[in-house]
């Protein structure tokens, strides 16, 4: 199938550097691909340059006549829009619905009157993602979509995105959401890109494979160079006719070695830890807080003990940073009582970066300014040889802190907490920006960490890898605790993380848009072939799940893990993963029965 979109041969280069090299990106149409690389590798632009915003050194780029494309930029411009409804429909097209776009800013939990001046991160995300996928592009061009977001509305996106017709390129740090929604997969790495025609989750394996391959690639050639010198020295023919042929052959093998670009190094991440705290590390006895009318947490208690990881999960709103700050003893409760144990360190990664100061030069920032020295526990280190430690190169030493990547300000942060000595991390939000390899690293470190981690994220999948515990909201200031990561409760719970309830009151002006939109209007927005299908086919497949997962419960209940622990973990997997397959086919049917009904379809 010829692709609607082909970008070949793609170079650029920024300050004397080569960031593209022959770098390709086709994409079919209806076809799910997903762009990784490492931070700064030029995913982003490599995207830009694909959605026409930049221009290239080189580059053949085609795209199919008439076909439409959509770009999510990681900062959108709201410059000259006076609400959140004006910006999502000034990216509508003649022929487009108005009432899609009014429908989309009302599901991701805009009112449509927000002042683009003053929207959080979350709510600026919201908007430009409700504006781009509108229209119904024939391409989307996705570049972090999850950032910011609560997991109610990733997991929201997630469905949105699967029912739409639309070709995609999707760039994100979020694991499952890339496995959920990919069917290839584009690799750039050291200016180039590599294909593999399957999703993210075989990525891994695949790129494992294709390093050691170069490793040993590597490895070849210099034993052919060595092989060569030694002739050069020693071989009969080259004292006596200096074989020209053969010693140009060996300037060329040096040469090939000398410019090979390697794979770029890990981040080196090892926390400097302090002595060990009590056996207790908090306890949180009846709890209460609230802020006026808003109650944010009601009758809590907790114990966490030395060594324990709890993740804490829920919506943007209910209260994660405050339950934080009360188990940290930063904010004094209501009612009810918090214990710190003894002899706790704590260091906190905050959510928003907020104790850098963008005018503070990078190597200023590690060391507290005035030394060459960043003490690293109760060692000293020299700071050019730490920042290399995190993939910083020396030049950017004198780099103000506002000019960095958002992925290099979180390696930024990581650096300076990991620096203090601690047996207490408080991590809000730690994996926004940072690229796979550095969130896996981070995994590691945590597994091997001897002290407590309070850890607050979005990320499934790291919840997954890295927590014992669970703690979410159930809303109204009612937090539960359950054994396990993100996919354990969600077993144990039998639903995710559901949206924070709008409090009620007057109408939206999305809501009204909604409600007021002309009769004719109205009439236009029909159900597209996949809802129907959807709609149609959906019972179905929910009472087959249903049936499977009695099934599985009827063997769990059993002797099954005394005959065989093996079937046991397989079958508990599979009820898990049944359940909330069941879970997000129910929402879906009913979403689109309420829009049958809305538009007499």
């Amino acid at each position: 199938m010829a692709p609607l979109l082909h970008l070949r041969d793609v170079a650029l280069t920024f300050g004397g550097q080569p960031l593209l090299e022959a770098a390709e990106i086709a994409v079919s149409a209806a076809e799910r691909v997903c762009l990784v690389g490492r931070n700064g590798s030029g995913k982003s632009t490599l995207l830009k340059i694909a959605a026409g915003l930049v221009d290239a050194d080189r580059a053949e780029r085609f795209l199919q006549p008439g076909s439409t494309i959509q770009y999510l930029p990681q900062e959108p411009d709201f410059t000259g829009y006076k609400t959140s409804l004006a910006y999502v429909e000034a990216g509508l097209g003649p022929g487009d619905d108005h009432y899609r776009a009014a429908y989309l800013v009302s599901e991701l939990g805009l009112t449509g009157e927000e002042d683009p001046a003053t929207m959080s991160g979350g709510e600026s995300r919201r908007a430009a993602l409700a504006r781009v996928l509108a229209p119904e592009p024939d391409i989307l061009l996705l570049d972090e979509p999850t950032n910011h977001l609560d997991l109610p509305v990733i997991e929201w996106l997630e469905q949105e995105l699967k029912s739409l017709r639309s070709a995609m390129v999707l760039i994100s740090h979020d694991r499952r959401f890339l496995t959920a929604l990919s069917r290839a997969t584009i690799w750039l790495d050291r200016g180039m890109t590599k294909r593999m025609d399957k999703g993210f989750g075989e990525f891994e394996a695949w790129r494992d494979e294709v390093l050691a391959q170069e490793e040993l690639d590597r490895h070849k050639l210099d034993r052919k160079i060595a092989r060569e010198e030694d002739w050069l020295r020693y071989g009969v023919s080259a004292r006596r006719t200096r074989n020209q042929r053969r010693l140009g052959e060996l300037h060329g093998l040096r040469e090939q070695r000398r410019t090979a670009r390697f794979a770029v190094g890990s981040v080196k991440l090892e926390a400097s830890e302090a002595q060990t705290s009590g056996k207790l590390v908090i306890e949180a006895v009846n709890v209460a807080k609230a802020f006026g009318s808003n109650v944010v947490i009601k009758d809590l208690s907790l114990r966490v003990a030395r060594g324990d990881r709890i993740g804490i999960v829920g919506p943007n709103g209910a209260g994660k940073t405050t339950l934080i700050n009360l188990l940290t003893g930063a904010l004094a409760p209501d009612s009810g009582t918090v214990k710190l144990g003894v002899s706790l360190e704590m260091v906190t990664l905050d959510q928003r970066r907020e104790s850098l100061d963008p005018a503070t030069p990078l190597g200023d920032a590690l060391t507290g300014g005035g030394s060459d020295q960043v003490m690293v526990g109760d060692t000293p280190r020299h700071v050019i040889a730490y920042m290399k430690d995190f993939l910083f190169q020396p030049l950017q030493r004198r780099t103000p802190v506002g000019a960095l990547s958002g992925g290099e300000r979180g390696r930024l942060m990581l650096a300076r907490a990991l620096a203090k000595p601690s047996n207490l991390l408080v991590l809000d939000e730690p994996t926004n920006d940072l690229d796979l390899e550095t969130l896996d690293l981070l995994q590691e470190l945590l597994a091997d960490y001897q002290g407590t981690v309070l850890l607050v994220s979005h990320d499934r999948d790291f919840l997954d890898r890295v927590v014992s515990a669970t703690l979410i909201s159930d809303g109204d200031g009612v937090w539960t605790e359950f054994a396990g990561g993100y996919s354990d409760m969600l077993a144990q719970r039998g639903r995710g993380v559901g949206a924070k309830v709008r409090v009620a009151g007057k109408a939206t002006v999305a809501e009204a848009a909604l409600a007021t939109a002309a009769p004719a209007l109205v009439n236009k927005r029909k159900l597209s072939f996949n809802e129907k299908h959807a709609l149609e086919t959906l019972p179905k497949r929910i009472e087959v799940l249903q049936a499977e997962a009695a099934k599985l419960n009827l063997a769990l209940a059993g002797d099954l893990y005394t005959r065989d622990p093996k079937l046991f973990a397989k079958a508990t997997a599979r009820l898990e993963e049944v359940t909330r397959e069941i879970g997000q086919a129910e929402e879906r049917w009913l979403a689109l029965e309420m829009l049958a009904e809305e538009i007499g379809g």
